[in-house]
């Protein structure tokens, strides 16, 4: 059977040329559709595009119904079908527009690449995820250990993380200057940082009481001191692997140099709560965790609107809507409360309009 077609080969590479330069997509949004374009071709055995019948989608469809996520052995979540048959659908829509394909595909053919409304409203749903508290993440820290420049390191990335809700990709490519301890916070600069669609912003140390920014200081002032770092030095530098006493290559201390990737964060993450006796919580969740303390703490909308730029979102809705779910044990205090005798005023209808007119004054006129 053949593992190759010439024609859809360049064809593919002319669209993923488009979704980058006109579409402004960058590597990491194209592998994925890269990765359905290339499951489709070996479904229908590499036939060119061209050929391309309505029921090639249907029964494409139906494939995806058997398979099994290769890792964990599972059928295919609808999310990933979704997400790998709306790549697919765009992909035709762009197709059936070129020289060549015109006469071949019609627009209407993408729309065989749809899931059932059904399916679409699965894999849409918001679940609730696992999110630490922040007395679990400082229960983590104090159990680190701090003997060896390595552990000192994790220690201190895990306490920033804390700080600043920091992406793992941004904590791996900051340097030594995107930091300032007095001012009490960290730069963002897109331009050495990788940060979410590139954007550049400045975060302050969020209020996360506990030893964080002790920890955060200490290890400044080691690199500063004992390492002799400069400040377009890694602020987290990589392990340096070398040979060990037993002739074996083991980790021997750190490099001048900053990780490549995000593995070996969450890596990190993971050795710290396992060593802590708690369950693993990605570093994304951090975030998670200082939304949730932020909706506690801020009692005015311009504080909440702060609270949310802090973390890098431009709309307040952005923080509400993907992070700010209240928890089912809290949702279900909050709603046992409301039959309670209240000792507060009543609901005030005037009054929460004052809010959302002052939240949208806050945010530029808009209400995201």
């Amino acid at each position: 059977m053949a593992r190759h077609n010439a024609a859809n080969t360049r064809i593919k590479r002319e669209y993923f040329h488009y979704l980058k330069e006109a579409r402004r997509r960058d590597d990491a949004s194209i592998d994925p559709i890269a990765k359905a374009l290339a499951r489709f071709e070996e479904a229908t055995g590499y036939k060119d595009f061209r050929k391309f019948h309505r029921e090639q989608g249907v029964a494409f469809k139906r494939r995806l119904d058997t398979e099994k996520n290769v890792r964990t052995g599972k059928p295919l979540s609808r999310a990933t079908v979704h997400s790998t048959l709306s790549a697919l659908r765009e992909f035709f829509i762009w197709l059936a527009g070129q020289p060549g394909y015109k006469s071949k595909i019609a627009y209407a053919d993408a729309d065989y690449f749809n899931l059932s409304d059904k399916d679409v409203r699965i894999a849409k749903a918001t679940r609730e995820k696992p999110v630490p508290t922040i007395e679990q993440v400082h229960h983590v820290l104090a159990t680190m250990p701090a003997g060896t420049d390595i552990e000192l390191r994790n220690r201190a990335l895990m306490a920033l993380a804390l700080l600043t809700g920091a992406r793992a990709a941004a904590l791996a490519t900051l340097k030594f200057k995107h930091i300032e301890l007095e001012q009490g916070c960290i730069h963002q600069d897109a331009r050495d940082v990788r940060t979410k669609a590139s954007k550049t912003f400045t975060t302050w140390f969020y209020p996360v009481g506990g030893d964080a920014l002790q920890i955060v200081t200490d290890w400044c002032e080691h690199l500063h001191t004992r390492l002799h770092w400069g400040k377009d030095d890694p602020l987290f530098p990589k392990t340096l692997v070398g040979l060990g006493e037993q002739r074996g290559f083991q980790a021997i201390g750190l490099a001048r140099e900053h990780w490549s990737g995000t593995g070996p964060i969450r890596a990190i993450y993971r050795d710290a709560f396992a060593a802590a006796g708690l369950p693993y919580f990605n570093p994304h969740c951090f975030r998670d965790a200082l939304v949730q303390l932020g909706e506690r703490l801020c009692t005015t909308p311009e504080q909440f609107k702060a609270w949310s730029q802090n973390i890098g979102h431009e709309r307040v809705l952005t923080t509400l809507t993907s992070y700010g779910k209240v928890p089912a044990a809290r949702q279900a205090e909050l709603i046992s409360g409301l039959g309670q005798a209240q000792s507060g005023p009543a609901f005030d209808p005037a009054l929460i309009a004052q809010l959302m007119a002052a939240l949208q004054k806050v945010n530029g006129g808009s209400l995201a």
